[in-house]
């Protein structure tokens, strides 16, 4: 049987189709469609990047460190800064490169688990559970940083075992380092994958001890951490001349600044595990609150397939295979969030752990399959029985993302509260309003995080407004007021006046 149609095999149609799915659950309605926006509102931490973004803009000041709102490395601000020059200062122009990330880290986790395990089924069951999962869909469609660091990892990872597997193996060895080393200028919690990279490499060279040299082992090491080390000095010489930005919050939210740190660790470690089963996220911002981070059959299909990967390890003892690497990235990029102490279960922090969180499920699933598919085996018909009906199960899933995401999660009145949907509305009355118009806006004295002159709340409404600077305050007759500036302030009668507090 021909299983190809017009020059195309039916994996490439599959992952076609993957892509597709992904790409219309992390891009439909990003921007409003009949006034309507997912997620709705801006929330003041993503206003923050696209203040710092247009801020660049205006002045060309592109920074690798941002240090407001306990520090960012710039990288994924100044992308957002191509993104609102095109498409102006809204929250879909801060959110679209997230989505494209997102998008990209789905096709990556096929290509990646395809040269890892030499499996296309697996890659592309992988690739369709994260292309589903509203933890994935989720962070994708904000503005935050964290999800370039999935991003970086997923490829990275690829080129470098790819390019033990090559002609060309510089030219892979090279470009993994330049991705693995951009990294860096992703999130905090990247700053451990170092140990995942020398555990992948141990790995690699046992499984291949026989096939090529140690020579070639040291060199492609050399050019990947060559390339690495270029992309990550920028950032490393700012560290070095400021480094009271290089743990920003980290120290004061670690458990290490704990009166009980064991006690704390362990706690931690249990809330950890059981987010993606039991209980996930509680903060609607991040999760539809408390549920757990993996729809449930995924749930199970990871329970499946973290017992047959560590069966493999223990029991067969094959400590150098596959399953060492993914579970090394599971646990290694958990690290950073059970040493701290805030939130937890907590689903951002945890993003690094999301691609090998679905590459264990989709083993557990294929585990399942086959399982399924040998008691069928005596039957003429069984096995396409029971392809249809996987196909058919698996297409729930779909239904099942865009309902958490779109109804269950984005009609929830805890998401606009969780993404500053007032001061939103707020900013739209404002821009409608003629700049000869005098426009007040009213903030508490009693904010205490400050971030330029401005509570870090009014940080939506200064980048909806493109009033961020005293120069577009003055251009646009924006005021920014306390509650006892405005006491002794003689506002104009014919003003524009709105108190926040």
């Amino acid at each position: 049987m021909n299983n190809k149609i017009l020059g195309i095999n039916a994996t490439s149609y599959l992952l076609i189709a993957i892509i597709i799915i992904a790409s219309f659950l992390r891009l439909y309605n990003l921007m409003p469609l009949n006034n309507i926006l997912f997620p709705p509102g801006l929330y003041p931490d993503e206003a923050m990047n696209g203040n710092n973004a247009q801020e660049a803009i205006d002045t060309g000041n592109f920074k690798f460190f941002y240090p407001e709102n306990f520090g960012r490395e710039g990288l994924f601000i100044n992308i957002q800064s191509l993104s609102i020059a095109a498409l102006g200062n809204h929250p879909w122009a801060l959110r679209f490169p997230s989505a494209i990330f997102g998008i990209l880290t789905v096709l990556g986790m096929y290509f990646l688990v395809k040269e890892l395990f030499g499996d296309r089924h697996l890659a592309l069951l992988t690739a369709f559970l994260l292309a589903t999962s509203f933890w994935h869909i989720n962070f994708s469609r904000i503005g935050f940083r964290a999800i370039m660091a999935p991003f970086f990892l997923t490829w990275s990872i690829y080129f470098l075992i790819k390019s033990f597997n090559v002609k060309y193996f510089a030219i892979f060895a090279a470009i993994g380092g330049l991705l693995y080393g951009l990294g860096f200028h992703s999130y905090i919690a990247y700053r451990a994958t170092p140990l995942l990279i020398l555990i992948i490499l141990a790995i690699i060279y046992w499984q291949n001890r026989n096939v090529f040299s140690k020579k070639k082992m040291w060199f492609i090491f050399s050019i990947f951490t060559a390339a690495s080390i270029i992309t990550i000095l920028p950032l490393g010489i700012y560290f070095y001349e400021n480094p009271q930005d290089f743990l920003g919050r980290t120290a004061g939210i670690s458990i290490f600044s704990s009166q009980t740190p064991f006690k704390d660790l362990g706690l931690n470690v249990l809330k950890t595990a059981g987010m993606f089963n039991i209980f996930g996220d509680f903060n609607w911002r991040h999760n539809i609150s408390g549920r757990p981070e993996l729809f449930w059959p995924v749930g199970i299909f990871f329970l499946v397939g973290l017992f047959f990967s560590i069966k493999k390890i223990i029991i067969d003892k094959k400590w150098a295979s596959q399953e060492s690497i993914i579970l090394s990235w599971f646990l290694i990029s958990l690290l950073p969030v059970v040493v701290s102490n805030e939130g937890l279960p907590h689903a951002l922090r945890s993003i690094l752990a999301v691609p090998a969180v679905f590459i264990i499920a989709a083993i557990g699933g294929m585990k399942i399959y086959e399982i399924l598919k040998n008691l069928v085996h005596e039957r003429s018909r069984g096995a396409t029985i029971i392809k249809i009906a996987a196909y058919l199960f698996l297409s729930l899933f779909i239904f099942q993302a865009y309902y958490s995401y779109f109804i269950t999660w984005g009609e929830n009145p805890n998401v606009k509260n969780s993404f500053a949907y007032n001061d939103y509305i707020i900013a739209q009355q404002f821009n409608n309003i003629p700049k000869e118009t005098p426009k007040y806006i009213i903030v508490s004295n009693a904010e205490n995080i400050i971030e330029r002159d401005n509570p870090i709340s009014l940080q939506s409404i200064l980048f909806l407004t493109d009033t961020f600077t005293n120069e577009k305050r003055a251009a646009k007759n924006f005021h920014y007021l306390t509650t006892e500036q405005a006491k002794s302030e003689e506002i104009p009668s014919d003003s524009f006046v709105i108190s926040l507090y």
